[in-house]
């Protein structure tokens, strides 16, 4: 990226402010990045965590699989999931708060006795999927902010920072070159003029 400037005073102190503005930031967006990066590896472990226990409560219940033959699934379905919003290195995050069933009554004296059971059951293996669910989309969230706020780390670290460093050396050598000159020439100037009284 290169970086627009001109050769004056002005120009050098605009620079030198978006510098100073950068070098101050770079800090706390790495510390955003490392708390986003954390997170996200706390995420995958909790959808993980989730995983191993949904496959073992299906290994749980398989010896029972002949009863769910029995079962009627559209007697228990998912109403709603209660969401909240939390801000974690000030991107904002869902966070799962319940879910809500919804049970369709049944007769106890037509159905087996393992019903209500049966029903508990299966609540607990759907909390537990929308769980599993919900903390990929949260590790997905957070993984494409961590990625963004990487970006930025090395747009700042490896392009700009150097890029408004070059540029403000570049003016500050063009205005001591200029000074410089200026000063010789008035010194050629002062000599000549010098000459020009003695010779008078």
């Amino acid at each position: 990226m290169a970086i627009k400037f001109q050769y004056n005073k002005t120009s050098l102190q605009e620079l030198n402010k978006q510098l100073r503005i950068r070098v101050r930031a770079l800090p706390t967006i790495k510390n955003k990045e490392s708390a986003l990066r954390i997170e996200v590896k706390k995420a995958k472990d909790d959808a993980l965590e989730l995983y191993d226990k949904l496959t073992g409560k299906f290994a749980q219940y398989e010896d029972m699989a002949r009863m769910w033959v029995e079962f009627e699934p559209s007697l228990i379905t998912i109403k709603d999931v209660i969401l909240s919003v939390k801000k974690i290195a000030g991107v904002k995050i869902p966070v799962l708060d319940e879910v809500i069933f919804e049970t369709k009554e049944f007769s106890l004296f037509n159905q087996p006795s393992w019903y209500p059971e049966g029903i508990e059951i299966l609540k607990e293996l759907s909390r537990i999927a929308v769980e599993r669910e919900f903390f990929h989309r949260k590790m997905n969230l957070l993984e494409h902010a961590r990625r963004k706020t990487t970006q930025k780390v090395n747009l700042y670290e490896k392009v700009q920072i150097p890029g408004y460093e070059e540029a403000i050396l570049k003016i500050k050598r063009f205005l001591e070159d200029e000074e410089s000159l200026s000063k010789s020439s008035q010194k050629i100037i002062k000599n000549r003029q010098q000459e020009m009284e003695a010779a008078a």
